[in-house]
């Protein structure tokens, strides 16, 4: 498999499983299935949102993008070729800041971490005041630790350290959703005016669909550790074919409408992924399953919109 030009990076069928139980000789006898037969490719420049309810594989993806985690099965392709590149080019924000940063440490050296672990030399201090500046942290505050700021204040600190290493990819993960709402915009706002700065490519791991709206070019809906639909953000947020993405999409709260009014089209309890469905993950819960949902399902469709369906795609 390759990288396409428009491309950084492209995975196809990845499998990721982790043993959960072993016997006395310390062999698995037991899994459980993380991602299974992710299919997707990141374009330059654009922020890809991914999405879904607890326990459906987001976090395993985020960390098999970072290279904490690796495949059990399937290919990922990089256009970096080496792991050092990787490293430099790809950096997370993760979703608390009051835990991601030591506090231990001043916010220059912070800042500077990601350099450090990549054995750069240079006058980090200048770095770490240049990157502070680009998300409105002053330079005297520099000497300052972690406690003594606001969380918006140490989310943002938290984007300069990622900032640091000059990357191309940012994971954001959940990024906002430990901030108050009004922080919450501000934090929004400065990563699209970065992204359109640097020229960065977001991918937007959430289970907040308003911030996914705000932010996405293209969303992908996760269930189960499957990407059961993606294409362009305004159609598969206003336009869903997937049941699970109408189920999804039906939970969030609208003004206006009660909860007690809401409409719940299936139960609401994710099934557990140690022992996976033969055919349709989303089978025991979807209102429409009909003949032919026993089958195992592909992602199919056109360039603006795929779905692992076969009512969509007899």
């Amino acid at each position: 498999m390759t990288v396409s030009q428009d491309s950084l990076l492209a995975l196809r069928d990845v499998r990721v499983k982790f043993p959960v139980k072993t016997d006395w000789l310390g062999r698995p006898r037991g899994y459980a299935h993380a991602l299974n037969g992710i299919d997707l490719q990141v374009r330059r420049g654009e922020t890809l949102g991914i999405v879904g309810e607890s326990g459906c594989g987001k976090s395993t993806l985020a960390q098999l993008l970072m290279g904490l985690v690796k495949p059990s099965d399937g290919e990922v392709d990089w256009v970096y070729e080496s792991a050092r590149e990787r490293h430099r080019h790809v950096q997370i924000v993760f979703q608390d800041p009051q835990s991601s940063l030591d506090p231990r440490l001043p916010i220059w050296k912070i800042i500077t971490e990601p350099l450090f672990a990549l054995g750069d030399k240079g006058e980090m201090r200048t770095i770490a005041a240049k990157v502070a500046a680009q998300v409105g942290i002053r330079a005297e505050y520099l000497d300052r630790y972690p406690h003594q700021f606001s969380g918006g204040q140490r989310q943002r600190i938290a984007i300069a350290r990622a900032l640091a290493s000059n990357p191309s990819i940012l994971v954001l993960d959940e990024p906002t959703s430990a901030l108050d709402i009004s922080v919450q915009a501000q934090i929004l706002n400065l990563l699209a005016e970065l992204q359109n700065r640097l020229g960065l490519t977001y991918i937007l791991i959430s289970h907040n669909v308003s911030v996914v709206r705000h932010m996405a070019d293209r969303v992908a809906v996760m269930y189960l550790g499957q990407i059961v639909e993606l294409g362009c953000a305004e159609q598969v947020l206003e336009q869903p074919k997937h049941p699970y993405t109408q189920l999804l999409l039906e939970a969030v709260p609208k003004l206006g409408v009660a909860l007690d009014d809401a409409y719940v089209s299936a139960p609401t309890e994710l099934p557990g992924n140690r022992v996976l469905p033969d055919g349709c993950f989303f089978l025991d819960r979807c209102p429409r399953r009909t003949k032919g949902c026993e089958r195992p399902q592909r992602l199919t469709g056109g360039m603006s919109q795929q779905v692992r369906c076969h009512l969509e795609h007899p």
